[in-house]
């Protein structure tokens, strides 16, 4: 089943086209990546998705019907997103945080239910920060933050789960803590990474962006050939199979004299 599909998506932003054409599909249990240098669309993308952006062409489904046929709210009960900084001005709680996932299944005004502590605790329990709950959010470290906001995410029940270089600024354990706790969801992923190791590792398929365009897609290990990486990113590399895990190792050569 698919769960999220696009349609030949393009966006301008200040008379410049960013996103020329892209298509592709999420299905349900994917973890689907976007890869390519800074610049290259990926993020704007992912902002086209959640409604931040409205596409200059194109059409976007969710579970087949068109996304602007839902209203804000519904589509916020399908789509769950997780951004790259996640600073907030006022001193929540951790349960509070995650709690306000639950505002898109809520009328105005209307009460917190037995069900919505339930379905928060869950989340919290999810991401393993159940010890956390009544920990003020501001005290958290980046990693324990970024693992709220996940929960958070995922208080809405989403079908599908929009990530933003969701690692950026966390150390190696709570980028491989994250991601694990993404991929055994079970439910549709679509990824912005910069780690083209973790992206080899945890994605099920990959589109790489560059210029705004789509230039290859597939399975990691039939994608990520130094060939690809070298015409992406401008830069050389060794890629591997390490032999004690199975996943793609990357070895980078530097640029030459700048070492």
């Amino acid at each position: 089943m698919v769960n999220l599909a696009l349609k030949n998506i393009s966006v301008e932003l200040g008379r410049q086209q960013v996103v020329k054409d892209v298509s592709l599909e999420v299905k349900q249990g994917n973890f689907v990546g976007l890869i390519g240098p800074n610049g290259s669309g990926k993020s704007t993308l992912l902002r086209t998705i959640y409604r931040v952006i409205k596409p200059g062409s194109g059409a976007i489904l969710l579970d087949g019907r068109s996304l602007q046929s839902f209203s804000l709210t519904e589509s916020a009960k399908k789509l769950g997103v997780v951004g790259q900084f996640n600073q907030v001005n006022f001193d929540f709680s951790v349960f509070e945080m995650v709690m306000m996932g639950r505002t898109p299944h809520k009328g105005m005004l209307e009460a917190d239910r037995q069900e919505d502590y339930a379905i928060a605790l869950a989340a919290i329990k999810t991401v393993g920060m159940e010890s956390y709950a009544h920990r003020s959010f501001s005290t958290l470290s980046g990693g324990e933050k970024q693992r709220i906001i996940l929960a958070r995410a995922l208080a809405q029940q989403p079908q599908v789960l929009l990530l933003d270089e969701p690692t950026n600024h966390l150390d190696i354990k709570y980028q491989l803590e994250l991601l694990a706790i993404v991929k055994a969801l079970g439910i549709g992923v679509l990824a912005a990474l910069h780690d083209l190791s973790l992206a080899a590792m945890y994605c099920d398929q990959l589109y790489v962006l560059k210029g705004g365009a789509v230039m290859t897609s597939g399975k990691p290990r039939q994608i990520l050939t130094p060939g690809l990486v070298r015409e992406v990113y401008e830069i050389d590399c060794d890629i591997k199979e390490n032999p004690a895990t199975g996943c793609l190792a990357i070895t980078y050569y530097p640029v030459c004299g700048q070492v």
